[in-house]
C-alpha cells in the first residue's frame, strides 16, 4: 500500500514515518518551492506530544534541541500573580513538555523522515485528485501527477484537500488576534527557567520564558481586526504593552520583529475522510495556539492512523475507526483553546472580571488532574 501525503510541514512527515512503521509505503508532496527552515517562531510540544514522538522513536532529536517548559504562572498587567498551572504532565521517564522553534521541529521531523528512505518532492501544489476502485490519483499545479492507494491531507489550516474534498466545508476562522515572538539574547531579563509566565495585559497578551543560558523567549497576541496590517508592526506592539507592570514592552523595542501572523482554528469540520482521502491535523481540526496542542494532535494523529490502518480490514474501515477515536479528543481541545484566545481578546469590563475570576478558575478548573484529559493521553501503535 502506498500513501500520498499532501503537505510537509509538522505533520506531513510524521505521518509518513507513522505509516512506515506499519509498512504502508509513503511519499510527501509539498505546495512550496522549498522547505520552511525559515517560518515561524516557536512552539509548545505538549507531554503529550512527545510520548507520541517516542512511539516513533523521533523524540530525541526534539528534546536535544528545544528547552522544558513544564510550568506556567499567569499574572494580570498590573503585576498580581493569578495563580499557576503544570504545562502538561510528566511522562514515566521524567520527560516534561518542551518549547522548540517551528523551524528546528520541523527540521527535525523532514529530516528524520529522509534518513528513513521518505522522498519529499517540492512545488507540488495539490489542484485535484480523482479515484477509481483501487486508486487515487492526484493532480498538480505544475501539471504532474501521482498515484497511490490512500491520499492523506497534512496541508494544514487552510487545506486545499479540505475544500476538494468537500466543498461546504468550513473555512478557517479568524480568533480576533495577531500573534508574533522573538528570542532576545540577553541575560539582563530574568526569570525561571522551565516557566512559562503568561501576561494578561492591559491591551493584549504576552507571554515569555528564560532558558537556562539566558536568552528569553517571548511571545505576544495582539486584538486587531483581520487585514489591519501597519507598515511598522513595533510600534504598534509596544503602545500595547506599554502601561503593564512588566518588561514586555522594553523585550519587545530590544527585538527583531517578524510580521505577526493571524490566529487562525477550524469550526467542527463535518467531512474528515471520503473514499481514499483522509484530513488530518490541523486540515481537519486546527486549534489556536492557546491551549499548546497543535503540533501535539497532529503526532498524535500519526501515530493513531497508522494504527488503525494496520488493524483494520480495509482503509474504509481504518479511516471510520481514526474519526471515532480522534474527533472527541480533537474538538474538545479546539473548544477549549477557544476559550482561552477569547480571555486575551477581552474588553475593560470583562478583563475586569477576567481578572477576578482567573485564580478560581486556575484552582478549580486548570489543575494537574482536571487537565488529565488532554496530557494523559497515551498514542500508541
Amino acid at each position: 500500500m502506498k500513501a500520498l501525503i499532501i503537505g510537509c510541514g509538522i505533520a506531513g512527515p510524521v505521518t509518513a514515518m507513522a505509516l512506515r512503521e506499519v509498512g504502508v509505503d509513503a511519499e510527501i508532496f509539498e505546495a512550496y518551492g522549498q522547505g520552511a527552515e525559515d517560518v515561524g517562531s516557536f512552539l509548545n510540544v505538549a507531554s503529550n506530544g512527545l510520548a507520541a514522538l517516542r512511539v516513533l522513536g523521533a523524540h530525541h532529536k526534539v528534546l536535544s534541541q528545544a528547552i522544558p517548559t513544564p510550568r506556567m504562572v499567569m499574572w494580570s498587567g498590573s503585576g498580581k500573580r493569578l495563580g499557576d498551572v503544570a504545562n502538561g504532565l510528566r511522562l514515566d521517564d521524567g520527560t516534561v513538555s518542551h518549547t522548540v522553534l517551528r523551524s528546528d521541529l520541523y527540521g527535525a521531523m523532514r529530516d528524520e523522515a529522509t534518513r528513513r528512505g521518505i522522498r519529499v518532492t517540492y512545488g507540488k501544489r495539490l489542484v485535484s485528485y480523482d479515484e477509481s476502485a483501487d486508486r487515487v490519483t492526484a493532480r498538480f499545479e505544475d501539471g504532474t501527477e501521482a498515484t497511490g492507494d490512500l491520499l492523506i491531507a497534512c496541508d494544514g489550516v487552510h487545506s486545499r484537500t479540505r475544500t476538494i474534498l468537500d466543498p461546504q466545508a468550513p473555512a478557517a476562522s479568524y480568533s480576533g488576534l495577531y500573534s508574533c515572538g522573538g528570542i532576545v539574547k540577553d541575560a539582563g531579563f530574568t526569570g525561571e527557567p522551565g516557566v512559562y509566565n503568561m501576561v494578561f495585559g492591559k491591551r493584549a497578551f504576552f507571554g515569555y520564558t528564560v532558558a537556562e543560558s539566558g536568552e528569553t523567549w517571548w511571545f505576544a497576541n495582539v486584538p486587531r481586526r483581520l487585514g489591519d496590517v501597519p507598515e511598522d508592526w513595533k510600534p504598534v506592539l509596544v503602545r500595547a504593552f506599554e502601561d503593564d507592570a512588566n518588561f514586555s514592552a522594553e523585550l519587545i523595542r530590544r527585538s527583531d520583529i517578524h510580521p505577526p501572523l493571524p490566529i487562525h482554528d477550524l469550526p467542527t469540520v463535518p467531512v474528515w475522510h471520503r473514499g481514499r482521502v483522509l484530513l488530518t491535523g490541523d486540515a481537519a481540526h486546527a486549534t489556536s495556539p492557546s491551549s499548546g496542542q497543535g503540533a501535539s494532535l497532529a503526532i498524535e494523529d500519526a501515530v493513531v492512523l497508522a494504527r488503525c490502518l494496520r488493524d483494520s480490514g480495509s482503509h474504509t474501515e481504518a479511516f471510520e475507526r481514526f474519526e471515532a477515536e480522534r474527533r472527541p479528543r480533537a474538538e474538545r481541545v479546539v473548544a477549549y483553546s477557544r476559550t482561552i484566545s477569547n480571555s486575551k481578546a477581552a474588553g475593560p469590563v470583562a478583563r475586569v472580571f477576567r481578572d477576578l475570576m482567573l485564580p478560581l478558575f486556575l484552582k478549580k478548573s486548570a489543575s494537574q488532574e482536571s487537565l488529565a484529559w488532554m496530557y494523559r493521553y497515551q498514542a500508541s501503535l
